[in-house]
């Protein structure tokens, strides 16, 4: 396989629990199970432990998107190392990204009724100690099963990074620059993925990929604790077992099923019946939360207009940029000979242009408003993959790479955060983690479908053909396949996102 707008400001406060500093809107914005009980207002914490928090909560997210894509240069060594098959190889990504979509819901909700800083701390020393257990691996299972744990750890830890950063900071221009900057980190981890994972494993070992996460873990989970302050939905709410259960083996099904397609293709049965099983478990899931009092997804959250909108278009731009990364690092290295490390280096510029558009992002929001810029992000990165569909096999670094790399990457830095600012600025405080949770879902199950159904677009044009012309001309495919999809998304944007995030 591999953010509260600017216009929130005008929306008034609301009381939070005696531990919680949250996000805020409407209490009327959706209906709650539980309503959160007048308190004193909590005194706003100082400006220098505002950005250690940040820095915290920024930190794991980088470490959470980071390993979607670090090992991918690595497989070759791993194999050789621990003589893993071609399927096995292909396990070493999937099993972390079928963990990560599957329980991704059910981590943002339990960080809600359980704590924010609890769950960061918990999912980011699982996935600490996954990663050193995967670095010390001495066989092919086991490797595996580490990163299936890191899955499951990412899966806890990334809705409480964007939860505990909306708390920490008021709504209004402030939190959309926080949300920029976590927005940027994220995309900047999936971005250094190839460069980080070449550079470890030509100058140490592959097992570095893993092994570099432990001191960073270590460093994260000691100012987290120091940094961090508990925040919970209000008390006495319990966790819905039964939706747990069934959105998580749901999407895990899903996400099974889109990993399948890659080696068995989309008609197979070992791809058909996890797919229709997964479907058929996240019906039932929306049948048992309709029914539940303290429902696991409050169906009500989709009629804001907000969240809706903005984890459908995440949803779809996902589908487009995680096959750009794939597809470019294959273009150098396939057809124009880059080893690793400088098919890496030179993805740089397009890694610096994510984060510039991302930071760039909250000071156009007030200018154009949170849709306005969403919709123009996605046509800049819709101009830079048809750039790319142009690609020939003797291209050039400036035409080929560097030029439709930094359009495409600057767009999507430029949409994504204004589309997590409408979807998170719209929650209820008690549902923030499970809002944060949703929004890192919809981005990850969008970006596995894409790459599946992009691959699959790409070797129907090449028709087995390994030569450059011929997976030239399959890689173009793709891009202009992506090209149609951010279209479609820009003119979804325009439709259905709402001019203000008060709209429902």
């Amino acid at each position: 396989m591999a953010r509260a707008s600017a216009e929130s400001a005008s929306e008034s406060e609301s009381g939070t629990t005696a531990d919680s500093i949250s996000p805020s809107s409407s209490p009327s914005s959706f209906p709650s199970s539980s309503p959160l009980p007048p308190v004193s207002p909590v005194p706003p914490p100082s400006t220098a432990r505002t950005w250690a928090v940040i820095l915290a909560a920024c930190a794991g997210q980088f470490l959470v998107v980071l390993d979607v894509s670090v090992v991918n240069v690595a497989l070759p060594s791993m194999r050789a190392d621990l003589g893993l098959s071609a399927p096995g190889l292909q396990w070493v990504l999937s099993a972390y990204a079928i963990a990560f979509a599957g329980f991704m819901l059910l981590g943002g909700r339990a960080a809600d009724l359980y704590g924010r800083k609890r769950a960061f701390l918990l999912g980011l020393a699982v996935f600490t100690l996954a990663s050193a257990a995967g670095g010390l691996a001495q066989e092919g299972w086991q490797l595996i099963a580490a990163r299936a744990v890191q899955g499951l750890g990412a899966a806890v830890l990334a809705p409480a990074t964007l939860t505990i950063l909306t708390s920490a900071v008021p709504a209004g221009a402030a939190r959309t620059r926080a949300i920029g900057t976590w927005t940027a980190v994220g995309a900047g981890g999936g971005a250094a993925g190839g460069l980080v994972g070449g550079v470890l494993t030509d100058l140490l070992s592959w097992r570095w990929v893993l092994l570099i996460n432990v001191p960073i873990g270590v460093l994260v989970l000691a100012g987290a604790a120091l940094w961090l302050t508990e925040s919970r939905a209000a008390a006495g709410r319990r966790l819905d077992l039964p939706g747990a259960v069934l959105v998580t083996t749901g999407l895990a099904a899903v996400a099974y099923g889109i990993v399948q397609t890659e080696e068995r293709g989309w008609g197979a049965p070992a791809t058909l019946l996890p797919l229709l099983g997964g479907v058929l478990l996240l019906g039932a899931f929306l049948v048992v939360e309709a029914r539940t009092k303290e429902a696991l997804m409050p169906l009500g959250l989709f009629r804001i207009r907000a969240v809706s909108a903005a984890n459908t278009a995440m949803f779809v731009c996902g589908s487009a940029s995680f096959g750009m990364w794939f597809f470019m690092t294959v273009y150098a290295q396939n057809v124009l000979g880059y080893t690793p490390l400088e098919a890496g280096l030179a993805l740089v510029p397009s890694s610096l242009s994510v984060v510039l558009g991302s930071k760039l992002a909250p000071r156009l929001m007030q200018r154009t408003g949170a849709r306005g810029l969403a919709a123009t992000g996605t046509l800049v990165a819709a101009a830079g993959f048809g750039w790319q569909s142009m690609m020939t096999a003797d291209g050039t670094f400036l035409s080929v790479i560097l030029g439709p790399g930094i359009l495409m990457m600057t767009g999507l830095g430029l949409a994504t955060t204004p589309l997590a600012a409408l979807a998170t600025g719209s929650a209820a405080p008690g549902d923030a983690g499970l809002v944060s949770g949703l929004v890192n879902t919809s981005r990850t199950m969008g970006g596995a479908l894409g790459l599946s159904v992009l691959s699959t677009v790409a070797a129907t044009r090449t028709a087995g053909g390994t030569g450059p012309q011929a997976l030239t001309e399959g890689y173009a495919l793709a891009f202009r396949t992506g090209c149609g999809v951010l279209l479609a998304a820009a003119v979804l944007m325009v439709l259905w996102l709402p001019r203000a995030s008060s709209d429902t």
